[in-house]
């Protein structure tokens, strides 16, 4: 009996090759911090780990997320807090961050 064998020879992926798959997949990623960046000189609405709310528009942040905010409104349980001209909230204590949209 005999026994046919074929070889297959198999090439190696080019540099080429695997450039254009990835080179496409990374021109679509939007950092976080570019998001937020996105958001500077608009309304945004904050949720705290202590489930208080605050609304008012972002005038900056740094690396870390420390947000400064203006013309802001603090909620707790849906009901208005206070109202302050200008504040500094530390990212440690931020759950969420989302435009805030009006309609």
């Amino acid at each position: 009996m005999s026994e046919e064998h074929q070889v297959v020879s198999e090439q190696p992926a080019t540099a080429e090759s695997t450039s254009t798959s990835t080179s496409t997949t990374t021109s679509n990623i939007v950092l976080p911090l570019e998001l937020i960046d996105k958001c500077v000189n608009s309304k945004i609405w904050i949720l705290m780990t202590d489930n208080r709310e605050f609304t008012g528009t972002l005038n900056g942040f740094d690396d870390f997320v420390n947000i400064i905010l203006s013309d802001v409104t603090e909620f707790d349980n849906n009901k208005i807090i206070s109202k302050k001209s200008k504040m500094l909230i530390n990212s440690r204590h931020i759950t969420m961050v989302c435009p805030l949209i009006i309609s």
